[in-house]
């Protein structure tokens, strides 16, 4: 068999060229060729501003567009053709077309058409629609030649204040009021921010329109038509009520101009507050259930409270005298004296409670654990030494009891030797004493340090350090002979601490 040549590449950029332009053509200019699409003509009193390719809807619906615009010779006139789908028919000889605006974000115009009654003949294809059976809706500047100049000028300073209220850079002052998603953005910016928030805006607002409705829509709805017509028609009739309302508005107005930035201030203080009424709201709901079940349990004492207070009477007779100012009435008014001291002592309290608080601490952290220690030496009574204080208490009481008419006198059994001892100082009031002792001291017990104790005079009492009592500042001197003694027992004698202990002779008790 012959082998057949491949075609060349000249060939397929061309078959690709052809398939290229018919596919723009039928992606721009929508038809199908060779083909003749049904099309309706309506006269209108003027084009408004539509264009070709503009849809043609029935109740709604898309069912064509706007194939051409033709001029009217001699007139304002225009002849629109429109071409109709098949879904879109049949148009009755009898039907209407209206130009009306489109929603805010599709922009431009298009043509509603309403295809008339079925009883009609359909237009036949190229046929024409009178212009008494067509409309064209109202332009702003038909509005606007309908107002006066001062309203013209009031409503061209509106728009100038609203376009620079739209495009204004916010000061830094306003980005700190401000929330933070909006910083740095005109009003303009942040309007368009808040289209990503228009799908869930737009069902909320279908939940509220659906709610407008009513639970009745045959009549809810007509009866809200009644009643502002109702409405309306009262103000009619009472034009100058109606004229004293606006001039009152237009005070209000003024007073929120004079007051933007407060307004400001609130607005943006609104999401928060929204959010917390939220809040509140659904705690709200929670707590109906049980406010509505302890409504219902407290029926029952409901229907006995007109005979509680019916038996409560007797009781109110005897107890009125009671109240009076022979009894309680004149008890109250002896009382107000005290009443007025023990408001000053309570006073007075405030400041004495803390002094009290310091010293209750100083108690409980450094003199009732000092008190707890027991002290360890060859005298030891194996008991806290706050016990061994009220011990050497008994051995006093012992020692001074009173033989004759002299005074209390505390007796001790002396005795000689040959070790001499003194105590005091010369520059001391009672001057220096002097004594024998048989032995040579053992030694003083606690140890003289050469310096104070660490107390802190600066800080308070229980913040101080406890006292180590059975530390090495407590050890017994060692003895050092007769001068060494005496100058120990000279110089131990503000720290000395002496133990009596009651031996119950006749002759007095012994010194150790």
């Amino acid at each position: 068999m012959r082998r057949r040549r491949p075609p060349r590449n000249a060939t397929l950029g061309l078959i690709a060229l052809a398939v290229a332009v018919v596919l723009v053509f039928l992606g721009f200019t929508k038809d199908i060729p060779f083909t003749s699409p049904y099309q309706v003509n309506a006269v209108f009193e003027s084009a408004n501003s539509i264009r070709p390719g503009a849809p043609v809807r029935i109740a709604g619906v898309e069912v064509g567009k706007v194939q051409e615009i033709k001029p009217r010779e001699g007139s304002d006139a225009a002849e629109i053709v429109m071409q109709i789908d098949d879904d879109g028919r049949p148009i009755h000889t009898d039907a209407t077309a209206k130009i009306r605006p489109r929603i805010f974000l599709e922009g431009n115009f298009f043509v509603d058409l309403e295809s008339g009654s079925p009883e009609a003949p359909e237009v036949e294809d190229g046929g024409t629609l009178k212009v008494t059976q067509t409309a064209t809706p109202v332009q702003l500047d038909q509005v606007l030649t309908a107002l006066q100049s001062d309203t013209r000028e009031d409503l061209k300073d509106l728009l100038e204040a609203l376009a620079v209220a739209l495009t204004s850079k916010p000061t830094p002052a306003e980005d700190r009021a401000s929330d933070p998603v909006a910083r740095g953005e005109t009003a303009a910016e942040s309007f368009n921010d808040a289209y990503d928030d228009i799908p869930e805006a737009e069902r909320s607002t279908a939940q509220v329109f659906e709610a407008f409705l009513g639970t009745e829509p045959g009549r809810d709805v007509s009866r809200l038509i009644d009643g502002t017509a109702r409405t309306t028609a009262a103000l009619a009739r009472n034009e100058n009520a109606l004229q004293g309302l606006i001039t009152n508005l237009n005070a209000t107005l003024g007073a929120f101009a004079s007051e933007a930035g407060n307004l400001r201030t609130s607005i943006a203080e609104l999401p928060g507050t929204l959010e917390s009424a939220n809040g509140a709201l659904a705690s709200l709901n929670a707590a109906f259930p049980p406010t509505r079940a302890f409504a219902r349990e407290i029926l029952p004492g409901v229907r006995e409270t007109p005979a509680t207070i019916a038996a409560a009477f007797p009781w109110i007779e005897q107890a009125r005298p009671l109240m009076g100012p022979r009894e309680l009435g004149g008890l109250a008014r002896e009382l107000s004296p005290a009443t007025a001291d023990f408001a000053r002592l309570t006073d007075r309290a405030i400041t004495l409670l803390p002094q009290t608080t310091l010293l209750s601490r100083c108690a409980r952290d450094v003199i009732l654990p000092t008190g707890d220690v027991v002290i360890q030496d060859e005298f030891t009574t194996g008991v806290e030494n706050y016990k061994e204080f009220f011990y050497t208490l008994v051995g006093l009481s012992g020692e001074g009891q009173n033989f004759d008419g002299n005074g209390m006198y505390v007796r001790f059994q002396p005795g000689g030797g040959s070790q001499q001892v003194s105590l005091g100082s010369q520059s001391s009031n009672v001057g220096e004493k002097f004594g024998n002792n048989i032995a040579v001291p053992l030694g003083n017990r606690p140890f003289y340090p050469g310096s104070r104790s660490p107390y802190r005079p600066d800080a308070t009492c229980y913040k101080q350090r406890l006292p180590e009592l059975n530390g090495p500042a407590a050890a017994k001197s060692a003895p050092t002979g007769e001068a060494a003694a005496a100058r120990a027992a000279r110089n131990s004698l503000p720290l000395l601490r002496a133990k009596l202990r009651p031996f119950g002779n006749k002759s007095g008790a012994k010194k150790r």
